[in-house]
């Protein structure tokens, strides 16, 4: 069983090699006491890196072209010739991807890889073919913004209320599903309204999310995060759109 890690990239020159030497090392190991493991357990997936950079021109597409000239078998490297959004290369890469599952990791240090045992396990157990990891159920992290905070939590309240379920961290970076989840799946978003386009389609196919704690090293906009709070109103119309059509 092959994962499949989905790299978004633009202009992450200062953190590109750190976060990809740790997806490349990370223990892909499922140990589980649980009798409806897919696969009999302990299982360990071969991994594939997917990275597509997004028109980045910070010194970000030099770094990849040293890779793209010798790739290690497990990696995938895409251009994007410009800038499209976050939505556009998550899309591109989903295209590109060949494993059985995947999974969507963010090119800076905020989301540490060594979460994605437990994103794995509860998936492979069959307990639901897609999960989350969430910020905000106890796991470790660095003290958010009051304002990123908030955002977040009024985010994941509107996509409880429209779709009616309980999620506690609807904009979290990492989500995780089998590949017959969103194969079929016809996705238009381009920028950082991909996060809720996605949760809307999922929920609207009937799929349960389930959801664990994972660790989180929030980085501000001076250190280079590009979500802004005028993205907040775009996801807030993504949620209500896709509410009522497809």
């Amino acid at each position: 069983m092959r994962l499949s890690i989905i790299m978004p990239v633009y202009n992450e020159r200062a953190t590109l090699e750190d976060i990809v030497h740790q997806v490349q090392t990370v223990d892909l190991t499922v140990n589980s006491d649980s009798t409806n493991l897919v696969l009999p357990g302990p299982v360990t997936l071969e991994r594939e890196l997917v990275i597509v950079d997004d028109g980045s021109t910070d010194g970000t597409r030099e770094i990849l072209d040293q890779w793209r000239a010798d790739p290690p078998p497990n990696m995938q490297i895409i251009y994007h010739e410009r800038n499209s959004g976050k939505g556009a290369a998550l899309r591109t890469g989903f295209q590109h991807a060949t494993g059985d599952i995947l999974i969507i990791q963010d090119a800076d240090l905020e989301y540490d890889p060594r979460d994605y045992v437990k994103l794995l396990e509860p998936l492979l157990e069959g307990r639901s073919p897609v999960v989350y990891g969430s910020r905000f159920l106890g796991g470790p992290r660095a003290a958010m913004s009051l304002t990123h905070t908030l955002g977040n939590q009024l985010l994941t309240i509107i996509t409880n209320l429209l779709y009616g379920t309980s999620l506690s961290d609807m904009e979290t970076c990492y989500k995780c599903f089998r590949r017959d989840v969103i194969s079929d799946m016809v996705l238009r978003s381009r920028a950082f309204e991909i996060e809720p386009e996605l949760t809307a389609k999922i929920l609207k196919r009937g799929y349960t999310i389930f959801e664990v704690p994972i660790s989180y090293n929030g980085r501000a906009f001076h250190e280079g995060k590009k979500i802004s709070w005028q993205d907040g109103f775009s996801a807030v119309r993504t949620l209500v759109r896709y509410r009522f059509v497809d």
